[in-house]
């Protein structure tokens, strides 16, 4: 099965040696399922010819907002609803989340709460998962026939599946521990407040869910669909 890679933003200079880039750390996370994969930079304007281009897509991550201006952006919504009405499974992770909401009629914003950083818990269907949250936008607006998997009481909608054929989530299950620590360090001075660093740091060194939800997302990609 190919899974095409949406990347829509490029990992901190200084980490993509250690950790590579962001398109990259997806391989990795759904690496063991037989997959292969192409990966898209639509970052940097380049895009598949159709939805077809691939058995099922991944976006991934951004420092970019979904709802700012950047000339990459419209052809990526047409792209999701192409998936959307082609079938084909999709998954959207954090700015993939936001876009794909956005794409199909939702609202996404910076939210006023301000920021989500660190090991984070959520409630996925009644099951406590632990993922690394690294975002200030949000989903604050569903499109019709979305339906919330996954929350907690900072993000309501923090987890959302379209049908059976999209699947978003709002934490980063590609982002290790060590990861999202050198992100705080790379990226958060300056930007996310001091305070709020501090304490993710001291909870970073937990466990965390993301093989789990790797093995969720693996099995949606490869799911038989009528």
């Amino acid at each position: 099965m190919k899974i095409g890679i949406l990347q829509t933003g490029h990992a901190p200079e200084a980490m993509t040696e250690k950790f590579g880039e962001y398109h990259e750390l997806f391989r990795s996370l759904l690496d063991g399922n037989g997959f292969s994969f192409d990966t898209y930079s639509v970052v940097d304007g380049v895009f598949p010819d159709s939805a077809d281009a691939a058995d099922g897509w991944v976006i991934t991550g951004s420092r970019h907002g979904a709802y700012e201006d950047h000339p990459w952006i419209p052809p990526l919504e047409d792209l999701i609803r192409q998936t959307r009405d082609s079938g084909k499974p999709m998954i959207g992770v954090c700015f993939g989340h936001q876009i794909i909401a956005q794409a199909l009629g939702g609202k996404v914003e910076k939210f006023p709460g301000g920021w989500s950083v660190g090991r984070t818990e959520y409630d996925l269907n009644g099951k406590t998962v632990t993922l690394n949250a690294w975002h200030q936008d949000q989903v604050t607006e569903l499109p019709e026939g979305a339906v919330v998997q996954g929350s907690n009481d900072f993000c309501r909608n923090a987890m959302v599946a379209y049908g059976d054929t999209i699947w978003t989530v709002q934490a980063h299950p590609e982002f290790s521990n060590e990861f999202l620590t050198e992100l705080m360090r790379t990226r958060g001075k300056g930007v996310v407040p001091d305070a709020l660093l501090e304490e993710a740091a001291q909870r970073q060194d937990g466990p965390n869910d993301n093989a789990e939800i790797a093995r969720f997302m693996a099995d949606f990609l490869k799911k038989e669909r009528a």
